[in-house]
């Protein structure tokens, strides 16, 4: 398993700044960035194996792009972090490509597992998307 460094994508920097205390301690290190341009070049050139994205960052809603992220990363799995719970919205993005998706008001319980089982090639999607 390598945890050598991750890339965490977020508009909001406050969430940024308290995903990262919580990924520093897996993580020699963590890469942030707020915007999409950003973002891509992150990826090229870090190459993580894992990448902890906000769904808005993605561009959710635009024309498959994060069915094109998948094609043009492919060997990076992503984890989305949304405020949205809609089961829709998760199998879009889990049908796109997407092997986690965290509801931001869990990500404190859920993120830990949701790397686990994605760097294990599993799907995590949390518990309280499920229940809806």
């Amino acid at each position: 398993m390598n945890n050598s460094c991750i890339v965490l994508g977020d508009k909001h920097q406050n969430a940024l700044e308290g995903l990262r205390g919580l990924l520093e301690t897996i993580f020699e290190s963590v890469v942030m960035v707020a915007d999409q341009k950003s973002l891509f070049k992150a990826l090229d050139q870090i190459k993580p194996n894992i990448a902890i994205v906000d769904l808005s960052l993605l561009g959710y809603g635009e024309s498959g792009i994060t069915s094109e992220i998948n094609k043009r990363f492919a060997n990076i799995k992503f984890i989305v972090l949304s405020d949205y719970d809609e089961p829709d919205i998760v199998d879009d993005a889990i049908s796109s490509g997407v092997l986690g998706f965290v509801l931001r008001q869990y990500a404190g319980t859920d993120l830990f597992d949701a790397i686990k089982d994605v760097q294990q090639g599993q799907i995590f999607i949390s518990e309280a998307v499920k229940k809806i």
